[in-house]
């Protein structure tokens, strides 16, 4: 027996990269000191810590991956987008602090390899990378037969990014008083997936005049390039990446770490500042097996969050509900960010306040 009969097709890996290194080709830059087929891909930092450039860079870095979603990738055939959301998970929460992405490395395992499936993986990551100027610096491709059933992917990826150490992001400026601007999403990005596959299995059911399985396979979005443009302009206090554990578990983090002796902030988000989008609606319906489909899903499940207050603290537990990035600022820059993040193809909202903790712990709170 050989390598091949055991289940490991080394000619079809080789094919596999031959296709990586034309899509990687197309996010390199003058810092990449070698190209793909080393051990370790290089990148320079000579042009940010150089010529005063920089007086002292910081690395910032983040892993993400896709999870379940990818299962709706395998189920519709349609594997061009969910490598975006790879990038998307992880360059969203490096900038979280301020960081321009430099670099972006996948992690793409199966059970048995087709080059052509692999290719349109990476095709997604390196569309990522090119939207928000990383370069897709190198991976690995791990082909385990008997570990991964035949036909199934897993996809992880790993982003570095640079800031200037006096303009990190921390959440050390936020103020009481300062506005919350919340980002619109895409849809349900990459998380809640594990739910949303058990709520609506039937990936061909009409929504809005497109099959409901293209919808939920919408990538996250990428806020690099607009959120560093408000950076230039005015100053961000304190940033939040809406993913798993939605807005309860990631509103707070953008105060950062509170010491002794420091003030204990909570983030009040005013209901019905913005438009929940139908999907989670739609979301709810099934969660309360009302058995509706189509309009009067939506309507039935849009009522249900409005009315059932452990249904919505769960959904907003769980999703983002049509708010994917936060920024705290100063309730002067508002405007100016709204008008800015519009212009960028970015709806955003003021969606609330930071408020001085009534209790010892800091939190999040509905009004």
């Amino acid at each position: 027996m050989n390598y091949r009969e055991a289940g490991v097709d080394t000619a079809e890996g080789g094919r596999a990269v031959e296709r990586y290194r034309e899509l990687a080709a197309g996010t390199v830059n003058g810092a990449v000191l070698n190209g793909l087929g080393s051990f370790a891909g290089m990148f320079s930092l000579g042009e940010f810590a150089g010529a005063g450039r920089m007086e002292e860079p910081v690395l910032v870095s983040g892993t993400d991956g896709v999870g379940t979603k990818l299962e709706l990738a395998f189920a519709l055939g349609k594997y061009d987008t969910v490598g975006i959301d790879c990038v998307a998970m992880c360059v969203n929460d490096v900038l979280c602090h301020g960081a321009r992405p430099l670099f972006f490395l996948d992690y793409l395992a199966c059970g048995k390899l087709d080059a052509g499936v692999a290719a349109e993986l990476v095709r997604g990551v390196a569309l990522g990378c090119r939207e928000t100027g990383a370069v897709l610096l190198g991976g690995e491709t791990a082909e385990m037969p008997g570990f991964y059933e035949a036909g199934k992917y897993d996809l992880a990826g790993f982003a570095v990014g640079i800031v200037e150490r006096r303009r990190i992001v921390d959440g050390s400026g936020v103020r009481e008083g300062d506005a919350l601007v919340g980002i619109a999403s895409s849809g349900a990005h990459s998380n809640g997936f594990s739910l949303i596959r058990k709520l609506l299995p039937d990936l061909n059911e009409d929504f809005g005049g497109m099959p409901l399985g293209r919808v939920l396979l919408e990538p996250t979005r990428l806020y690099v390039k607009p959120v560093l443009g408000l950076l230039g302009e005015l100053a961000i206090r304190g940033m939040a990446h809406i993913t798993g554990g939605g807005f309860y578990e990631n509103v707070p983090r953008l105060f950062g770490p509170s010491g002794a002796g420091e003030p204990v902030f909570e983030a009040v988000i005013r209901e019905g500042s913005w438009k929940v989008p139908p999907l989670f609606a739609r979301l709810a319906a099934a969660a309360a097996s009302t058995g509706l489909t189509g309009a009067a899903a939506q309507e039935r499940g849009a009522a249900l969050l409005a009315e059932d207050a452990g249904l919505r603290r769960e959904f907003f537990s769980t999703f983002n509900m049509g708010i994917g990035f936060v920024l705290a600022l100063a309730p002067g820059d508002v405007r100016r960010a709204l008008e800015r993040l519009e212009d960028a193809g970015f709806p955003a909202w003021e969606i609330g306040r930071v408020e001085r903790a009534s209790g010892i712990a800091g939190g999040l709170r509905f009004v």
